[in-house]
């Protein structure tokens, strides 16, 4: 997912740090023209994208992030090639280098975008003859999150956009994001830092760019990590899967379920996920506080143990963190 809270986060993504592009297997200067006014992805929006970290020259979840391409493609009939894979980690690997982002203390957003290709004629899909899919790559320097949103967390708006569970197009990640855009939009006249997509029958899917998560006390009493279900009408996301597997493994129950405004909003502690930015912390809810109002010690802890595994440090996180912040969130609101 792409990421971008709050104004000025792009500032630092400027052309001097985009030197090149690389477009159907060859590296190309950024200033350059590149696509066909024809390509089905300008044209409709006739596309699909995966964005992801690459730290150090090495790609997060790659694999991940290409099955979930294939995903994508197979949702929209656009043929990818038998070697798709081995293409990006070659494309990938050059770009990083063309651009200087390949060292240990380069730290890159990837995005792979891939269109239909080009079809001079008119009309929403081409003739039975073969279209070869247009495949580029692009990389920006990660802009760290901001100490403020790190230290006070975000504040997230409903949006007015619902999302239908029965749509074929929920899981796929295309090209089209005019419903994304319009979220954003939302949240920026709000002053708030994202909004969350309901469904149309008023559950929580998904921020306009991240996965959403809480942390709570189930009937039980046990602490657990709660995220909407794939039946909420979300993208799966590659660092969602990981932080289910994160939460078996630190003491937390993973539970996919429906989550509803209530829950959110009763939440100890809330977190957006994503390839780039990692774990956000959300500290309020249509103005609201959540949970004691600032990033909780589970969600600290998220953040430090996803950025250790994208630098390809050990865990710093040990059993003894664990127990603690399990007595914090005890202690604190239910």
């Amino acid at each position: 997912m792409t990421d971008g809270f709050g104004s000025g986060d792009r500032a630092a993504e400027r052309d001097e740090h985009h030197a090149h592009v690389w477009v159907d297997g060859r590296l190309l200067d950024a200033g350059e023209a590149h696509l066909s006014v024809f390509d089905r992805g300008f044209q409709l929006g006739d596309g699909i994208f995966e964005t992801l970290r690459a730290r150090a020259g090495r790609p997060t979840e790659l694999a991940e992030h290409t099955a979930r391409l294939r995903s994508s493609a197979a949702g929209l009939g656009i043929p990818l090639p038998d070697d798709i894979a081995e293409r990006l980690d070659t494309g990938i690997a050059q770009l990083l280098a063309a651009d200087a982002l390949d060292g240990e203390t380069g730290d890159a957003s990837v995005r792979i975008t891939v269109s239909r290709g080009v079809f001079r004629g008119r009309g929403l899909l081409p003739p039975d003859e073969i279209v070869s899919p247009t495949i580029v790559i692009q990389a920006w320097p990660v802009v760290p999150a901001s100490a403020r949103h790190l230290e006070h967390g975000l504040h997230l708006i409903a949006s007015s956009v619902r999302r239908d569970p029965a749509s074929p197009l929920a899981t796929l990640k295309t090209t089209s994001r005019a419903d994304f855009v319009y979220a954003r939009l939302e949240a920026r006249r709000a002053a708030a830092d994202d909004a969350l997509f309901l469904t149309i029958d008023d559950v929580l899917s998904e921020g306009t760019s991240a996965n959403i998560f809480v942390v709570r006390r189930a009937v039980d009493d046990a602490p657990e990590l709660a995220t909407p279900s794939l039946e909420c009408a979300i993208l799966p996301g590659t660092t969602r899967s990981w932080l289910l597997a994160w939460g078996e493994r630190v003491g937390l129950r993973p539970v996919e379920t429906r989550l509803t405004r209530s829950d959110l909003a009763a939440a100890d502690e809330a977190f957006l996920s994503s390839s780039v930015a990692g774990v956000l912390p959300v500290t309020r809810f249509e103005a609201a506080p959540i949970g004691s109002g600032v990033p909780g010690p589970w969600t600290r802890r998220a953040r430090a143990d996803r950025e250790a595994l994208i630098r390809g440090t050990a865990t710093p996180s040990s059993a003894r963190a664990a127990s603690t912040a399990t007595a914090r969130v005890a202690d604190g609101p239910r």
